[in-house]
């Protein structure tokens, strides 16, 4: 039986998992998240669902990076 909290399929790569490349590039909220909607798209439902969140994550992250511009 399949581990729905400490380790879905859907999260799982051919050996690393969402998470693990998310701290290991130390991506934060927003980045990890489009990284995380992207390495799983189309894994539990649909794929473009999954691409348009990720750009949502990062279209809310350029909007952040430029509210700290001068």
């Amino acid at each position: 039986m399949q581990d729905q909290v400490n380790n879905p399929a859907h999260y799982q790569g051919k050996t690393l998992q969402a998470i693990d490349v998310i701290e290991e590039f130390d991506l934060g909220y927003n980045l990890g998240s489009a990284a995380a909607y992207i390495l799983r798209a189309g894994k539990k439902e649909d794929k473009i669902q999954d691409l348009k969140k990720a750009i949502w994550y990062l279209e809310r992250e350029c909007e952040l990076e430029s509210s700290k511009q001068p």
